[in-house]
């Protein structure tokens, strides 16, 4: 590991949708599921956190990033995804530390503490 560099102990991807692209965050859960090692967050129907749309939470351990990330990145389904890191330091994870497959939208950090 390089030095002064944190380190990751697992990776969040947030899949934002809304009403009428549901059917497609449905379609791609289920494909995560069926093809990933990964924990599957709950059904957020409404911004939470410092996720100003819909979304749900995918987890997952560093050596599934590797297959897990190209894989999202041609199978999306057209949805906006937040990648991040899990290093322990929230708002950097949640902004220096953030990746975005599709369009990237600004979060709400102040509701990270």
């Amino acid at each position: 590991m390089e030095k002064n560099t944190p380190e990751i102990t697992g990776y969040h991807a947030h899949v934002y949708y809304d009403a009428a692209s549901k059917p497609d965050a449905e379609a791609l859960r289920a494909e995560i599921d069926d093809r990933f090692e990964t924990v599957l967050g709950r059904w957020h129907d409404k911004p939470v956190g410092p996720h100003p749309h819909w979304s749900y939470q995918v987890a997952f351990e560093p050596d599934v990033f590797a297959s897990l990330i190209p894989w999202l990145a041609l199978n999306r389904r057209g949805l906006n995804i937040l990648l991040h890191p899990e290093t322990g330091d929230t708002v950097a994870d949640h902004s220096t530390h953030a990746m975005w497959l599709g369009e990237s939208v600004e979060l709400r950090l102040d509701k990270l503490g």
